[in-house]
Parts: structure tokens; C-alpha cells; sequence
């Protein structure tokens, strides 16, 4: 019976794009489970988008959309550049899920109910201003480490160091730099210590297969005492309410692993697969491997395997880190042009040199894979192009054109070199499985070598003349090394394996267990198709080019104008745009150092509150407007301001120096409902 291998990849955040850090994670994640398919396994390849968090948010808010439509902008989006480098997912899901929340509240039941949770008061961030506690992004300042200025709440970008808020030195508000205070706030956390002996026991299990330097490294954090994990941040965030806690909300890296989760259901679901043989399973022979970057290990080997057990869940047999991404021996930089986007790659290269360039130098190590441009080019034109594609091209080309297509037997001064391309496959297949891609690859390039030379030395093109069965032989030999060298790459490069499959014109897919088969006497050939092509240095150079250009952003020109002019012309249609709505000023006060400004929060009924900053405080005093209906132009895209983000405009008409009367409403109008 095979075995039940469900593997995922650490999910990408929905604010942003793909690029070739987030790339290499889902290659390796994709080759591993390509291969272990190839051995016959049961193997499902479950992912998703991470939804949730102040990130979200905070992009969101930027550009005038809804946390929503961001996260499915952005799922659209990665799906699109996953899917075109030839990433073969089962799914590709969302953690804003009905099926993430409904893991989320029973995981969270399920330990609240062991006493797992523990409910307490602390010291939290709020701004004045915004009136809101500041979750980790929400705030701004210096390191309490390295001192380095404008990091944010949860981690330094400089030295690595994670903290809480509140360790902060010289703390902003992010939306509108102002200055938080501390305030008291309930907060529910989990005590990690309860779970020590569990942890020891996972992090030192033969079934948990962590490399040696990753079982350390987090054994030293067992060592040094676990410490208390808050999970929960108040509102407004976008993410699940924690159940019987309305306001709080679940911490993403609470419910974001539990995306694995979801997805196995959703998967599940649809394909009418039992969900238990998964994650309700502890003790079967199913396997859950985790592939993960080095950045995320705390989370995955500490807090998840934690949660997992103590609600009753399967926990991951394996979980394989990874480290990050260089371009040209530095880290990834968008002034240099080295913060390639993974569009950008697809738009000049093929996605099959990426691949595998980065198989060539992944191991199961954290160490740092270093994408040197003139390095990329050399590797892939020496080894796919002069080595295995050249030997497969040379021979099948030959065969067709001057044997009528037909293979003879194996020659036996080809014996030796056949039989240890053979055992390489079976070598390659065993290295797949424990993440050695590196000398997987290198197994299927010293085939390439080796018969190459031998196909030097054998010259069928000279042999032909008196003996053209030999020449046959040898070119059935070296064809028989080609098909050996796809079925080692074909976790690599499926696309090379299957035009190999085709001109070949094999009775069956290749696999590892068919991958050594002989090819009958007499078996016909088709047309050889190109596998590889030279790959020139140029077409680097304008990956790096258009990574710069991409990210540029140019101040448009302000043309000297001397005489006055009308702005541009607009339509009756645009007023259509315009969504005035009813709007009851709830709070309203001066803004500190703008003499011309008041600050109002403005209650828009079911599509919640908005803070707005209006140039009125000539005109009212701030408690003039309180419990005031006002016309709110409630989708202007919010605008940040120096005094903070301004979501949206009061009507108002007055001239630029006298006063100015905002539009009141009908007291009876309720918030929120269209003006027409």
C-alpha cells in the first residue's frame, strides 16, 4: 500500500507579488512532491494564500479597497505565476476560508477547554488619535536592539530581532504618527510551557525527520523556557473573532498554518476524500511534511506542532528549512535591479533554467542559494545544453535520419556505463525523498558525461560506413542513457521529460520504477524535439533592467503655469462614480498643529466608521458638529495626509477665505443610506 503524503509550502502573503525568494520555496516544494509521485506514492500537494493581519490591512487602506478584494487580487495573481512556472498543486487556497475559521474555533475550543488558554490583562499601544490599540504593524520606531530607526512592532528588518510593541523606543502611530500611549487591554494567550514535554518528545522523534541543525537550533529555544504566546489582537484587524471574545481577533500566525488545514478540506470536499486520513490521524502511516524558509521555524516547530497536538490533530512528520535567496552574492535589491519579480523572470527566461539551477544547489540545508546571473547561464548551457540535451539531439537526430528510426540491442562494450546509469536512477529516487536535489542533478549530469564520451569514441557517424548495426548500438545505448537522465530530471523538468516520452515514443509515462527499462530491438523512434537552447547572458541583463524599471516611480512634471486654466473636461457619466452617503458625526476635535483642520469620526451605519480630516475649523467649533447627519463622498480613495489618513470628504461649499457651511442632513436620515 503506498504511503499518504500530504506536503505543503509556507503560504505567500497576499500583499504583494511573487519574486524569485518566494519562487524558490514552491520549486523545491514541487520537485520534492514530483518525485515522490514518481516512486509511487500518494501524494497531495495542499497550499493557500495567508489573508490575514494588519499588512492586509494597513495595503488595503492605501489603496482604497477592501481587505477582500486585495487578498483576491493577489490570489488571482500568484496563482497565475505559480501555475506558469509549472508548480503542480493540488490547491491553491485562501486562509479566508469558511474552512480556515472553522479549524480555527475548534482548535482554539478544543485547548480553551484543556485549559490551554489563559485570559490576562496587558499594556498595549493605543492612539489617541485613531482611537485604536496598534497592532505590531500598526507601529513604528526604533529597535530596542541594534537602534536601527522605523522598524516595525514585531521585528527589526536590520538585525532579526523580534520584540513586542511595546519594547519599542520612540514609538509612531503608523496611519498618523502620532504618539501611542499605553492602555490596558484583555488579551488571551497560550502557555507554551504547558507543552515541554510534548515538544522534547516531537523535536527528538526517528518518525519527525528535522535535520540535525534545525533540531538544535529550536531545542535551544525549548532550553532557554518557552514563553507565553499571545494570540489575540483587538480591532479593528482583519481576521476571525476568537469565539466567546467579541473585539479580539485570532493572531494571523494563529489561524494562517491552519491553512494547511483548510485546504486539505476543501480538497477533501470536492474530491470526496476522507479528511481524517489526513489531520485526524496521529498514528497512521500518513506523513504531513512542512517546507519552510529558516525565517519561519519558531512558528512551525514550536507553536504548530503544540496547537496540533493538543487538539486532537495530526502533527508534521517532517519539516524542511530552507534558507533565502541572493542575486549576484547580495541580498535581493530593487535599486539594483536584483528584486525580480517572478512575472518579470517569466516575461524574458523560461521557467525550466530556474528550475533547475535552483535543483542543482538545494540540499535539506538552510544555506543560502545564490542566484549568480553569469553563474545561471554558465550551468544551464554546460549542463542541459552541452551535456544532456546534446547527447539526446545527437543520437536521436542520427538514428532518425540515417537508421530508419529503428533501436538495436544494447552493445556490450556499453554494459558497464548502462548498469551504473541504472543504479544512479535508483540513487536519485532515494535522494529526491530526503531533499538532496543537488546530487539528484548531479547524478543525471555524470550520465550525460559519461556517455557523451563514450558516444565520442564509439563515432557512429564512422561507423556506419562498415558497420552500421554497431553504430545503431551505440546510438541505442546513448539513448537509453537519455531516457534514464529524463526520469532522474523529471521532477525538475517535467516539460523535458515528456518531450522525451513523445520522441522516444515510450509505451508509458516515465517513472522511476520504468525510468531503467530497455527499449525493445526494432522499436521505432519519432522526430527528436528540442530540449534545450543556449542561454544568453543578454536575456539576464534585461531581467535586471526591467526589475529597475518596473519599480521605479517617477514624480510626474509640473508644467510652469502662468495663466489660469480649466481643469480637464469631465462627463455627466463620472457623477455616477460619486457614492454620497449619509454620515453621523460621532466625535469631532481639533488637530494639533493644523490651525485649519478638524479631526471627525464618521458613523457610515453598516459600512462601519470613517475618520476624515476636513478643512473646516475656521468655520465650526469641533462640539458645533457632534450628532450632526452630514453628505459623506464615502469611496474617495483615502488619502494620506500629514496629520494622518483621511477616509473619505464631508460636503462642504464655501470660498477659500470667508466661511464655510458643511451640508447638513435630515436628523432623521440614517447613517449609511445613499443620497441620491
Amino acid at each position: 500500500m503506498p504511503n499518504k503524503v500530504l506536503v505543503t509550502a509556507a503560504l505567500p502573503y497576499a500583499n504583494g507579488s511573487i519574486h524569485l525568494g518566494h519562487m524558490l520555496e514552491a520549486i523545491q516544494t514541487d520537485i520534492y512532491v514530483r518525485a515522490r509521485k514518481l516512486t509511487g506514492d500518494d501524494v497531495i500537494f495542499m497550499w493557500a494564500d495567508d489573508t490575514h493581519g494588519t499588512p492586509i490591512q494597513l495595503r488595503a487602506r492605501e489603496e482604497g479597497i477592501t481587505p477582500e478584494q486585495l487578498v483576491a487580487r493577489a490570489h488571482a495573481e500568484h496563482m497565475a505565476d505559480y501555475r506558469d512556472f509549472g508548480i503542480g498543486f493540488d490547491i491553491f487556497y485562501t486562509t479566508h476560508s469558511a474552512e480556515t475559521e472553522h479549524h480555527a474555533g475548534a482548535i482554539y475550543r478544543t485547548m480553551e477547554a484543556r485549559g490551554d488558554i489563559v485570559v490576562r490583562d496587558i499594556e498595549n499601544l493605543f492612539c489617541p488619535q485613531d482611537q485604536m490599540f496598534l497592532p505590531d504593524r500598526f507601529v513604528r520606531g526604533q529597535c530596542p536592539r541594534c537602534k536601527s530607526e522605523d522598524q516595525y512592532g514585531d521585528s527589526c528588518e536590520v538585525c532579526g530581532s523580534t520584540y513586542d510593541p511595546t519594547e519599542l523606543e520612540s514609538p509612531k502611530c503608523s496611519i498618523c504618527g502620532a504618539t501611542p500611549v499605553m492602555e490596558s487591554s484583555e488579551h488571551l494567550f497560550v502557555p507554551l510551557s504547558r507543552h515541554e514535554s510534548f515538544l522534547r518528545e516531537w523535536l527528538s522523534s526517528e518518525r519527525n525527520r528535522l535535520e540535525p541543525a534545525v533540531r538544535n537550533y529550536v531545542m535551544s529555544w525549548v532550553e532557554q523556557g518557552l514563553r507565553d504566546w499571545d494570540i489575540s489582537r483587538d480591532g479593528p484587524y482583519f481576521g476571525f473573532n476568537i469565539p466567546g471574545h467579541p473585539g479580539k481577533y485570532f493572531y494571523v500566525w494563529f489561524d494562517a498554518p491552519i491553512g494547511y488545514i483548510a485546504a486539505t478540506q476543501k480538497w477533501c470536499d470536492d474530491n470526496d476524500v476522507d479528511f481524517d486520513q489526513y489531520w485526524k490521524n496521529p498514528r497512521g502511516n500518513t506523513e504531513i511534511v512542512h517546507v519552510i524558509g529558516k525565517d519561519i521555524v519558531y512558528f512551525h516547530c514550536l507553536f504548530w506542532p503544540a496547537m496540533l497536538h493538543a487538539a486532537g490533530y495530526t502533527t508534521p512528520s517532517r519539516v524542511n528549512v530552507h534558507g533565502w535567496v541572493t542575486v549576484n552574492g547580495e541580498k535581493m535589491s530593487k535599486s539594483r535591479g536584483t528584486y525580480i519579480l517572478a512575472r518579470t523572470y517569466l516575461d524574458h527566461v523560461a521557467p525550466d533554467y530556474l528550475r533547475y539551477y535552483f535543483a542543482a544547489k538545494l540540499d535539506a540545508s538552510q544555506n543560502d542559494i545564490d542566484l549568480g546571473m553569469e553563474d545561471f547561464a554558465n550551468r544551464v548551457n554546460a549542463d542541459l545544453v552541452k551535456k544532456a540535451a546534446n547527447l539526446a539531439s545527437r543520437c536521436a537526430k542520427f538514428v532518425s535520419s540515417r537508421l530508419d528510426g529503428r533501436l538495436g540491442p544494447l552493445p556490450p562494450d556499453a554494459d558497464r556505463l548502462i548498469e551504473r546509469a541504472e543504479d544512479r536512477l535508483a540513487e536519485a529516487a532515494k535522494l529526491y525523498q530526503r531533499f538532496e536535489f543537488s546530487r539528484a542533478t548531479r547524478l543525471a549530469m555524470e550520465i550525460a558525461e559519461d556517455f557523451n564520451q563514450y558516444l565520442t569514441e564509439a563515432a557512429p557517424w564512422k561507423a556506419i560506413k562498415k558497420d552500421p548495426e554497431h553504430a545503431r548500438a551505440v546510438c541505442s545505448a546513448c539513448l537509453h542513457a537519455s531516457k534514464i537522465v529524463a526520469a532522474i530530471l523529471k521532477p525538475v523538468l517535467p516539460e523535458w521529460a515528456q518531450k522525451t516520452e513523445r520522441f522516444l515514443d515510450l509505451p508509458a509515462p516515465l517513472d522511476f520504477a520504468n525510468g531503467g527499462d530497455r527499449l525493445p530491438e526494432g522499436h521505432v523512434i519519432g522526430a527528436y524535439e528540442m530540449l534545450a537552447q543556449p542561454l544568453e547572458g543578454q536575456l539576464l541583463d534585461r531581467i535586471i533592467e526591467a526589475s529597475k524599471q518596473g519599480l521605479e516611480t517617477k514624480e510626474p512634471t509640473k508644467p510652469p503655469y502662468e495663466v489660469p486654466e480649466l481643469a480637464a473636461e469631465t462627463r455627466i457619466e463620472d457623477f455616477a462614480k460619486i457614492d454620497l452617503r449619509v454620515g453621523k458625526v460621532i466625535e469631532c476635535k481639533p488637530v494639533d498643529g493644523a490651525d485649519k483642520l478638524l479631526s471627525l469620526r464618521i458613523d457610515l451605519g453598516p459600512l462601519g466608521q470613517r475618520h476624515i480630516l476636513s478643512g473646516i475649523a475656521r468655520s465650526y467649533a469641533p462640539d458645533k458638529l457632534v450628532g450632526k447627519h452630514v453628505a459623506v463622498y464615502a469611496n474617495l480613495k483615502p488619502r494620506k495626509m500629514r496629520f494622518g489618513v483621511s477616509e473619505g470628504m464631508i460636503l462642504a461649499a464655501g470660498e477659500k477665505n470667508d466661511a464655510i457651511t458643511v451640508v447638513e442632513l435630515s436628523p432623521d436620515s440614517q447613517p449609511g443610506d445613499r443620497i441620491s
